[in-house]
């Protein structure tokens, strides 16, 4: 019965997680005035992306004055900035086709301003760029976000006046390093005005729209994005953990320059589709749904900072995540401590209602932990060695074209990734020490060696194939019982909850929220039916089990897009989280052997689906054998 459930669990999960990471349908021409309109943006769209336009190209000129005729249109009062680029930037513009000669090595910010009936009022921004790399058309970046920008003021305008002032700002040169930015908010006149910028980017041609950035200390921020963004067509999506990796990350947009000065804001961008980033972006290729989203999104928060009394300020930070784009839940960091004495808590009276009725054993429960270090640490080493399958992690530094490449490839990686992950989860759910522990060790071993030669030496890798073949070869050392697999399954992320509450209070969500409903869900089996043999007990434990794999399905898409090219292993600790949530669904002893040979099909076909991206994304021929 147990396996019923869990096929079941696992494949609503799946459908959960696919329908929230679904966009909005595109609102035609014909909407209300007040509406955004993927349909009316895509306009914009069509006329600014008809050809690449990087600083000092003719195109570059030709979408300045549309730009600038567009928001004369809009009824903004409109102006230009232009200001020095860098040396650095000027070498790198050059580097990649570009000519900063024939733009006067200056970069020409559009200004745009709509006068709120209290001048006084600290005003808000929009802001978005308007140059390319000199490969792109830019339909997706950023030609969708200076278009959702442009719809986005037609449609405040036609909700009526606001008090305060909306200032657009088309960005120049913001391919080449921000410097249209530098020099906006390095000494224009409406700098020291504006209280919230809402700046749009993107990296790929499609997705959801993600909120990924806010200043610092943005409790006040995160709180009226969460009322004004879930008014937007599909939703949001938007953590804490996105901004706390964002802001440990070499990258930068616009918004890193005003955030740099103290201002708040949200910084708005859709990463799906990642073969048009900086490559063949087309208007046709374009996402209209993405469109609608961070368009969408956009207009709502914009013009709740416009209507607002107070403008957020600088102040504490805030935990927060969405619930499948519908809801954002947020909480003050240490509020996590009280999730963890809760959820540990109910660990507790779930353990010691099982030693009693179930025969569970403290020897057990910890068994159950090694379980999940091991699933951790293979999965660190295989979802390495199958990324490596569809191209060297070496290849990204030695040529641009190369990285473009991986990038395209990324969906075939996530694809092999997660297929891995899954496979070392059926391992788990069916007695990990049941195959031979020489095969395994040696499989882990030769993954490790594939990983190492063809991504470089990494000590991750090598300190969790270490720890992954040492347990391998103690099959002493696998959980015997449902129950011990599943509580030390909750008490392991429970220790690493509380470990990212101690260091890192804004990723502690992660682990805190799904091993809450795990633990609490455990008590209630523990009481109503510690045989784990009933739906009383199953129906329960499945229901939480598709409601929380669907939202961690969720998560980890953006998640992968986002860093999965450099740490595939983050789905393993996804996967964890998930494993946790089905764990007592384990199948019988009777399907076991023929649930671990699925799980080794599903392990090569994970293999095999990372190696074809190298067909189905082949490398330009001169940097074949960089890729190789």
């Amino acid at each position: 019965m147990r396996l019923y459930w869990l096929v079941g669990a696992l494949a609503l999960a799946l459908l959960i997680g696919v329908a929230a990471l679904q966009v909005p349908s595109p609102v035609g021409a014909g909407a209300a005035p007040t509406a955004f309109s993927a349909e009316r943006a895509m306009a914009d769209v069509r006329e600014l992306a008809q050809r690449p336009h990087p600083v000092g190209s003719a195109d570059h000129a030709r979408v300045r004055d549309v730009l600038l005729r567009r928001m004369t249109e809009l009824g903004l009062q409109t102006s230009t900035q232009s200001g020095p680029i860098s040396r650095g930037s000027a070498r790198y513009l050059r580097r990649i086709g570009g000519d900063p000669e024939a733009a006067n090595f200056t970069a020409t910010n559009l200004v745009g301003v709509l006068p709120g009936r209290d001048p006084s009022l600290p005003a808000v921004a929009l802001m978005a760029h308007y140059d390319t790399v000199p490969g792109s058309a830019g339909a997706a970046d950023d030609s969708a976000g200076v278009a959702a920008v442009l719809e986005s003021v037609r449609a405040i305008r036609a909700r009526g006046p606001a008090d305060r002032t909306l200032v657009v700002l088309m960005t120049d040169a913001e391919e080449i390093g921000l410097d249209g930015a530098r020099v906006f908010w390095g000494g224009h006149p409406l700098r020291d005005r504006i209280g919230a910028v809402i700046n749009l980017e993107a990296r790929g041609g499609g997705g959801r729209a993600m909120m990924f950035e806010t200043g610092r200390g943005a409790a006040e921020t995160v709180a009226l994005f969460g009322r004004a963004g879930v008014r937007a067509d599909g939703g949001v999506t938007t953590n804490s953990l996105a901004a706390f990796v964002y802001e440990r990350m070499p990258n930068g947009t616009d918004f890193t320059i005003p955030k740099d000065r103290g201002v708040q804001g949200l910084n708005l961008a859709f990463i799906g589709r990642p073969e048009q980033y900086h490559g063949d972006s087309r208007p046709e290729a374009l996402d209209r749904g993405a469109v609608q989203h961070i368009g969408s999104q956009a207009l709502e928060s914009a013009d709740a900072l416009l209507r607002a009394q107070v403008l957020p300020a600088r102040g504490a930070d805030r935990v927060y995540a969405d619930l499948f784009g519908r809801v954002v839940l947020d909480h003050a960091p240490a509020t996590g401590w009280g999730l963890l004495a809760l959820a540990a808590l109910l660990l507790a009276g779930a353990t010691w209602r099982a030693r009693s009725r179930a025969g569970l054993t403290f020897a057990d429960l910890g068994r159950g932990a090694v379980d999940g270090v091991w699933f951790l640490a293979t999965g660190l080493v295989l979802t390495q060695a199958v990324r490596t399958l569809a191209g060297s992690m070496a290849a990204r530094a030695e040529s641009a074209d190369a990285y473009y490449t991986l990038l395209a490839r990324l969906p075939w990686m996530e694809a092999g990734a997660a297929l891995t992950v899954l496979a070392l989860g059926m391992a788990v759910l069916g007695g990990r020490s049941r195959p031979d522990r020489r095969v395994t060790a040696g499989a882990i071993a030769a993954a490790a060696v594939l990983a190492l030669a063809l991504g470089g030496l990494n000590p991750i890798v090598i300190g969790a194939a270490v720890v992954a073949i040492g347990l391998s070869l103690a099959p002493g050392l696998a959980a015997r019982t449902a129950w011990g697999g599943w509580t030390g399954l909750i008490a392991l992320v429970l220790a690493l909850g509380a470990v990212a509450q101690t260091v890192a209070p804004q990723t502690a969500f992660l682990f805190l929220w799904p091993a809450l409903p795990a633990a609490g869900v455990a008590a209630l089996a523990a009481f109503v039916d510690p045989g784990l043999t009933r739906p009383r007990s199953l129906g329960p434990v499945a229901i939480v089990a598709a409601i929380g794999g669907g939202w961690l399905v969720a998560l980890s898409h953006p998640v992968f897009l986002g860093i999965g090219l450099d740490l595939p292993g983050v789905l393993a600790l996804i996967g964890l989280l998930t494993l946790m949530l089905v764990r007592p669904l384990s199948p019988g002893r009777a399907a076991v052997r023929p649930w671990l040979m699925a799980a080794l099909a599903v392990l090569a076909l994970g293999g095999a689906l990372s190696f074809a991206a190298r067909s189905a994304e082949p490398a330009p021929a001169a940097e074949t054998p960089a890729a190789v």
